[in-house]
């Protein structure tokens, strides 16, 4: 069942591609009955659009002819914009992105002008954008209730596979989400570890929104899970590689900016560094570094 707001808008959608259609073949299309086909179109109908509609057993609803929406406008910039985020959300990880993406461009090409339906259509064709690498695919909707969830400052119920394939269920005060490395994350408060915590959203079994509320930290980052380094950005560049994380350089260093679902693993990266560094967040990593240093100690004093 779709959205009320999407059934209405492709009603005239396809009004306008097919100028008259009956009830029965509207109503099986969007997966509803003739009443609710009769309230949506009742909508349109308000708001201006103008449909006839034929009584009866055949009865039938066509738009007016010659009724066009008018076309929207684009600049040449925003023309470049518009097909470059297409390409950056068909390789950005979604599930089922592909032919949502297809859908979008023949929607919008069907109301832009010729000479601007031309440039997308060059543009699209010619542009490549290296994305893929290590990519993994979420969900939209697993997507979509989080990032409700982090505007509306509400918690969510979610069900979670770590990367031991081990599943559990938690409460999540989700702050908000980053596409890093190929991967997305939501990033925020667990009531299940009590901590700042980050989750894959690939990793999501199931994720439903709740009543209770939550009060985001102000200016919060999703990808801040921080290491202030004690160098230089070059030596920085010269010993981390790009898939551990981004670097800022400042005043005092090169802060190390990413996120790891793995925090073992990051670890053991960060004790490799020739440089001192300190751990801003989160706690976890500071423990698994001590847990760390016990382990090569104990290798460095054995006989």
């Amino acid at each position: 069942m779709y959205h009320p707001t999407t059934c209405v808008l492709t009603v005239l959608e396809l009004l306008q591609s097919h100028r008259r259609m009956t009830g029965a073949d509207l109503a099986q299309r969007l997966e509803v009955s003739d009443r609710t086909l009769r309230r949506y179109i009742t909508m349109l109908q308000e708001i201006g659009i103008p449909i006839l509609a034929e009584r009866g057993r055949y009865g039938a609803y066509e738009l007016i002819p010659g009724f066009k929406l008018p076309p929207m406008m684009f600049t040449n910039d925003e023309a470049l914009a518009l097909a470059i985020g297409l390409l950056a959300a068909q390789r950005l990880g979604l599930a089922e992105t592909a032919h949502t993406v297809e859908s979008t461009r023949a929607k919008l090409e069907r109301v832009m002008p010729a000479e601007i339906r031309e440039r997308v259509r060059a543009l699209t064709e010619t542009i490549l954008l290296d994305l893929d690498a290590g990519r993994t695919v979420a969900s939209p909707g697993t997507m979509i209730t989080m990032s409700s969830a982090a505007h509306l400052q509400r918690r969510v119920n979610m069900h979670y596979r770590s990367s031991q394939d081990q599943e559990t269920e938690r409460g999540l005060d989700p702050y908000g989400l980053a596409h890093h490395q190929g991967k997305w994350y939501v990033v925020g408060h667990c009531h299940l570890r009590n901590d700042l915590r980050s989750f894959r959203l690939d990793r999501v079994l199931n994720v439903e929104l709740t009543d209770a509320s939550f009060e985001r930290p102000a200016q919060f980052d999703a990808l801040a899970y921080l290491a202030l380094l004690r160098t230089d950005l070059l030596k920085a560049q010269g010993e981390i590689w790009d898939m551990l994380g981004v670097l800022e350089p400042r005043e005092d260093g090169v802060l190390l900016r990413g996120s790891a679902d793995d925090i073992d693993w990051l670890a053991r990266e960060l004790a490799r560094f020739p440089f001192e560094f300190v751990v801003c967040a989160p706690d976890e990593l500071r423990a698994a570094l001590r847990k760390r240093a016990l382990e090569l100690a104990d290798l460095a004093a054995a006989v």
